[in-house]
């Protein structure tokens, strides 16, 4: 009997741990389950002997969502494994659940972490590792133009990081212009063109721009992300002295000599309490379009013209 935790909230890794394992069983049979929709009954029925024999992998989804008594139903099975099922449980973190995960922890499981990557570090440092195994060399301005573009979604950055390995010959260095060329050939590069005029206060110029977009396919996903983007940018270089050179500033502050000069401009018309309402705005925005609000075109405009009337 197998028994792997998945513990954390990234998704991304959750999914390629399972894979790694589905790949080394290719014979196994696989149920896979999500837990926020189970009815009573069926892990039990998923785990029940198999009157062939075969080997099995059970792949239970976000255990945190379990009611009690289908937790118990794991509790149950791992009192009594069977022989030839692999179980992999996936746990997102967090208090919910937790009963169960420490009961399934005293079976000490294989354990795999799958937190999120919230500091910008760590996501420089996965892009990084991403390339690496790709066998690709990245510049440190590409990786920062990844960062600043997608640095909100990893599975899309991910994307990408793949796309450009394949896009940029063999033996040549990932640097910013590939990952400039790389956005220009997606629509959804139109985001920036919305952040840009938002960042200037110019609100007629990005709610035009923001229509575009939409138009032309852009998730409002990646408008979102344009937008912190552009505000992470200015709230960085706000706190850098204007009597240094942007290219002396270019490596401290992670941020190519061009973007720190274009921040300093839009800096103008900014000040800490205004940067800081923007970012409530757009923070805002960000969990209408992941399902918090009926219309969430209606709530990227509010945004937007909330952020231009700070300028």
């Amino acid at each position: 009997m197998g028994l792997t935790l998945l513990q954390g909230s990234e998704s991304l890794l959750a999914d390629r741990a399972i894979t790694a394992i589905l790949k080394a069983s290719p014979a196994a049979i696989v149920t896979q389950l999500d837990c926020d929709e189970i009815e009573i009954g069926a892990i039990t029925d998923a785990l029940a002997p198999s009157l062939f024999g075969e080997e099995r992998i059970i792949v239970l989804r976000e255990i945190q969502d379990l009611i009690a008594e289908a937790g118990e139903e794991i509790t149950t099975y791992l009192a009594n494994p069977e022989d030839g099922v692999h179980l992999i449980l996936w746990h997102k973190g967090g208090v919910k659940g937790k009963a169960l995960l420490d009961k399934i922890k005293k079976e000490k499981p294989e354990v795999i972490a799958c937190d999120a990557i919230k500091k910008d570090s760590e996501k420089s440092d996965f892009i990084r590792s991403e390339f690496k195994g790709l066998g690709r060399k990245v510049s440190t301005d590409a990786v920062q133009a990844l960062l600043d573009s997608l640095g909100s979604d990893l599975r899309e950055m991910s994307g990408a990081i793949s796309q450009l390995a394949a896009d940029t010959e063999q033996g040549k260095e990932i640097d910013e212009a590939a990952v400039a060329k790389f956005q220009q050939g997606r629509v959804e590069t139109s985001g920036f063109d919305v952040a840009d005029a938002a960042m200037d206060g110019k609100r007629d110029l990005a709610l035009l721009a923001l229509r575009n977009a939409l138009d032309t396919g852009t998730d409002p996903v990646l408008i979102t992300s344009a937008l912190a983007g552009s505000l992470r940018t200015l709230a960085k270089v706000s706190g850098a002295s204007r009597g240094v050179k942007s290219f002396d500033l270019a490596s401290s502050l992670g941020l190519p000599p061009w973007q720190i000069d274009k921040a300093r401009r839009q800096l103008v018309h900014w000040t800490p309490a205004t940067l800081a309402g923007a970012v409530v705005a757009v923070a805002q925005a960000d969990a209408d379009i992941k399902g918090a609000a009926v219309d969430p075109i209606h709530s990227l405009e509010r945004a937007i013209i909330s952020i231009t009337a700070r300028v």
